[in-house]
């Protein structure tokens, strides 16, 4: 599956039901982000069942503005619903493979216990 793009229109109905979506904050300007693109595009392709989304923080001032991305590229997480990883600089192919492995391996359960204690 190819990256899709998010938007403040739609960013929400795709990263809020189940499953996993990862999250590429970018800009055309960026030339780490322009470098690590074709490596998420790689990674697209092999994970069918995970949404590669991606924000262009040029377009989308707000959505970049709501989640406090100060630096670029940066990496986000999304596991049903709830935002499981976020952090900035472009990851090389095999720490790519490897946050996807982690995010898969998740106990959401056990997730959401702990952001439910945190959050008292």
């Amino acid at each position: 599956m190819a990256t899709v793009e998010l938007t403040t229109a739609n960013f929400d109905s795709i990263t809020s039901g189940d499953g996993i979506v990862l999250v590429d904050f970018w800009a055309s300007w960026c030339g780490p982000c322009l470098r690590f693109a074709p490596v998420y595009e790689r990674s697209s392709e092999k994970h069918q069942d995970i949404v590669f989304g991606k924000v262009d923080t040029e377009a989308q001032q707000e959505l970049a503005a709501k989640f406090d991305i100060r630096s670029i590229p940066t990496i986000m997480a999304v596991r049903d619903g709830v935002i499981v990883f976020a952090q900035p600089g472009a990851l090389p192919e095999s720490a790519l493979e490897s946050l996807i492995e982690q995010v898969r391996a998740l106990d959401m359960d056990d997730v959401r216990k702990q952001l439910a204690a945190h959050n008292h």
